[in-house]
C-alpha cells in the first residue's frame, strides 16, 4: 500500500495544513467537499501543493511529525523544491 505525506494551502497560501492518508484522491475530495469538521473546514484549506510517497505506514506518520515541527520558511523552501509557484496539484 501507498502512503502519502502531503501539505494542502489556502487559495492565498496564508496557511499550511500537513497530513498523512493512504489514498490522496479520495481525502483531497474530503478536504475540497468539507465533508470532515476541523482545521481544514474552518480555514478553508483545501490546494494541494506538495505530496510525497511512501509504502511504509511508519515512515510516512514519522515525516508528518518532522514536517508539522519545521519552522514555516522551512516548510516554504521544500515545497519551492518541487512547486515553486505554489501551483495547485490536479491528482
Amino acid at each position: 500500500m501507498t502512503y502519502y505525506v502531503y501539505i494542502l494551502t489556502n487559495q492565498t497560501n496564508t496557511t499550511l495544513y500537513i497530513g498523512v492518508t493512504n489514498n490522496l484522491q479520495r481525502r483531497l475530495f474530503e478536504h475540497k467537499n468539507k465533508l470532515v469538521d476541523g482545521f481544514t473546514k474552518k480555514y478553508n484549506i483545501n490546494k494541494l501543493i506538495y505530496f510525497e510517497s511512501t509504502n511504509d505506514v511508519e515512515s510516512a506518520i514519522a515525516r508528518e511529525k518532522q514536517l508539522k515541527g519545521w519552522t514555516r520558511q522551512k516548510k516554504n523552501n521544500l515545497i519551492a523544491t518541487t512547486n515553486p509557484s505554489w501551483n495547485e496539484i490536479k491528482i
